[in-house]
């Protein structure tokens, strides 16, 4: 496995494992090493490289003074936000020495996190200073509810502004994933069950390539598709221009209120040049007439052309979207499996559950047949059409693994049925086994 799971109590340990190193290497605090390892992307190996090839501009990039520079030793200090004077006890500073009181500090710090994560990367408040105020001063100088929000804001940095972890994009899911980047497959299935790309965080799309689903995912959402309907099914009225859809059999067309112009649907003319004269309702000889000369033959083409495409894209997008509700199905009759049906079935056959594995092993490949199934309509959608070997050898490939799959799901799903709705064990139990542990294969 490529990949590892990480709950958020894995990512604190690791995030605080990477600062504690950082702050050995290098011997500074460790507030330091957070604020360095923040502005490097939590990457360890960057940090040292830049330290070490310039630790001067390092320093001087984030923030972190190489002196500390101590508060006046004098009995009163004037803060520099309120401008009132308050005994030395009651002030503090960054490592620059400048002198704000309490105050001042909280509102300047409750300010910052409210705005968002821009607080991880804050500053000393005077405006000519740029020494870091790091998270030893935050659990100082601020609320609780101030501290638990930066706290929260580090923990996603965490994640989000690492290159080797990505949050699983399950609605609601929590877990985080740690990937090794080079190492081959992207697909990655988290703890809450959720298999989605590494690479473009969409739904796991295997064999299929992230470019296609970008693809496939825009197509389907697109209005290119409903533009390409109204060129396919409707005409513009002649008049106001509104397409139009023809529901009925009859050539000759009101278009709605306020233009209520009266046209005839094939040649686009007033109806009151229509008559029996040229073709009645029905037909209409003017048309005829003009596409035999070529007048009509550019639009015709453009409608012709939008509906075969219609259809083609129909054509794919329905096995897609029917396999997409197989797998959803799929996944709620296995999760019935586990949590309740498998039970009842070991005690109808008579059966432990150790030897009933071969059951959820079945949907288990029934789910994910059906996606990796669903997305070759994605691949077969836009295959060239020139190339005609590739396309049918694929189609092949593509009508076997349907067959079989088939096969595979109706045992599982109408035949296991039999079993389950048994009132005592049947002899013939075996020979389901065999079967659905033959078509599993």
């Amino acid at each position: 496995q490529n990949y590892t799971i990480l709950s958020e109590a894995d990512i604190r340990q690791h995030q605080g494992e990477n600062i504690n190193r950082v702050s050995t290497v290098l011997s500074i605090p460790r507030y330091a090493a957070c604020i360095l390892l923040r502005h490097y992307n939590w990457s360890i190996s960057r940090v040292h490289d830049e330290w070490f090839a310039d630790e001067e501009h390092v320093r001087k990039a984030v923030g972190l003074l190489e002196r500390t520079v101590e508060l006046s030793n004098a009995r009163e200090l004037t803060c520099g936000i309120c401008f009132e004077n308050y005994p030395c006890g009651r002030m503090s500073s960054a490592s620059c020495g400048h002198p704000f009181c309490g105050a001042c500090w909280r509102g300047y710090i409750s300010t910052s996190v409210s705005d968002g994560p821009g607080c991880l990367m804050l500053r000393c408040p005077d405006p000519s200073c740029g020494a870091a105020v790091g998270q030893n001063m935050i659990d100082v100088l601020t609320t609780s509810e101030d501290k638990e929000k930066y706290s929260r804001y580090l923990l996603r940095s965490y994640v989000e502004d690492n290159r080797k972890i990505k949050w699983c994009p399950a609605p609601g899911c929590e877990f985080a994933v740690e990937f090794v980047i080079g190492s081959g497959s992207y697909d990655v299935c988290c703890s809450c069950s959720y298999s989605f790309c590494w690479n473009c965080a969409e739904e796991a799309h295997r064999p299929v390539d992230c470019a296609t689903v970008a693809k496939w995912i825009l197509k389907n959402s697109a209005e290119s598709e409903n533009m390409n309907w109204i060129l396919a099914n409707s005409k513009p009225c002649p008049k106001c221009k509104r397409p139009i859809e023809k529901n009925q059999g009859c050539m000759h067309i009101t278009c709605t209120p306020p233009c209520k112009f009266e046209f005839c649907w094939l040649c686009l003319g007033p109806w009151s040049e229509h008559g029996e004269r040229t073709g009645g309702f029905y037909a209409c000889n003017r048309y005829e007439a003009a596409k035999q000369e070529g007048a009509y033959d550019e639009s015709e083409r453009r409608r012709e052309m939008a509906k075969n495409s219609l259809e083609r894209y129909t054509h794919y997008y329905e096995r897609w979207a029917t396999n997409q509700s197989s797998r959803q199905k799929a996944l709620a009759d296995l999760h019935s499996m586990q949590t309740e049906k498998l039970e009842k079935l070991s005690d109808t056959q008579s059966q432990p559950e150790s030897q009933l594995k071969f059951i959820i092993e079945a949907w288990l490949q029934i789910v994910e047949c059906r996606r990796v199934l669903k997305w070759t309509y994605a691949y077969g959608f836009y295959l060239p059409e020139h190339e005609h070997a590739k396309r049918q050898f694929f189609e092949y490939l593509q009508g076997e693994a349907e067959s079989g799959l088939e096969r595979l799901h109706q045992c599982a799903e109408k035949e296991l049925q039999v079993y389950l709705d048994a009132e005592g064990p049947m002899a013939d139990f075996n020979d389901f086994r065999t079967k659905l542990a033959g078509l599993t294969r």
